[in-house]
């Protein structure tokens, strides 16, 4: 038997997929969960085989609790996206995840795709392989990137400074940077593109 921890904010689709899971003669769904947060806590509790996430969840992300998990436990993971944002494939990839597949997958195909990883088995949906390889490269420094991966939370420029260790001034030369190099005139945007490209 499969053991599956389900975690997405979207109660309806959570729920609707458990039930649609359930229906497999091999798969239980042992826990649910709607914030990332819990979904590591549930990991912990209830140590699944495999561990299906939404990328888009709060309070972080999918691919955070995924590293997480993956930090503690030898659980599968599946990263389940309504975007499919090449760059976050590769970080993925990298923290062993073992699945990345859209929301549009019907829940036969999930059911075949969850056995084939439970059997030990990687599986890329094809259109997200395919944008990865013709992805740009990214044009902002590791530098710019940590202050955005800093700034997604909106606190001010201060909280910022603290998290990554910087003078204020220096945080708001390196978040101009970035708008200018993205074309875009407020750091919230700068952010949020720079997530959709998957870069942080």
């Amino acid at each position: 038997m499969i053991r599956l921890l389900l975690a997405d904010d979207e109660d309806l689709i959570r729920g609707a997929l458990a039930s649609l899971l359930d229906l497999e003669d091999d798969m239980t769904v042992v826990a649910q969960a709607a914030t990332t947060t819990d979904a590591v806590t549930r990991a912990r509790e209830h140590r699944p085989d495999i561990a299906v996430l939404d990328l888009e969840m709060p309070p972080a992300d999918g691919l955070v609790a995924a590293e997480q998990i993956r930090a503690e436990l030898p659980i599968h993971i599946v990263l389940v996206t309504r975007h499919a944002r090449p760059g976050v494939l590769r970080r993925a990839l990298t923290a062993g995840v073992s699945g990345f597949v859209p929301k549009t997958t019907p829940a036969t195909r999930l059911a075949e795709i969850l056995r084939d990883i439970a059997a030990g088995q990687r599986y890329v949906d094809p259109d997200i392989a395919a944008s990865a390889l013709t992805e740009a490269n990214c044009p902002l420094t590791a530098r710019e990137l940590d202050v955005l991966r800093a700034a997604r939370t909106g606190e001010s420029v201060q909280a910022i400074a603290d998290h990554v260790h910087l003078a204020p001034g220096t945080v708001r030369n390196y978040l101009s940077s970035a708008m200018t190099k993205l074309g875009v005139s407020t750091r919230h945007a700068a952010t949020h593109r720079a997530w959709e490209e998957g870069w942080i």
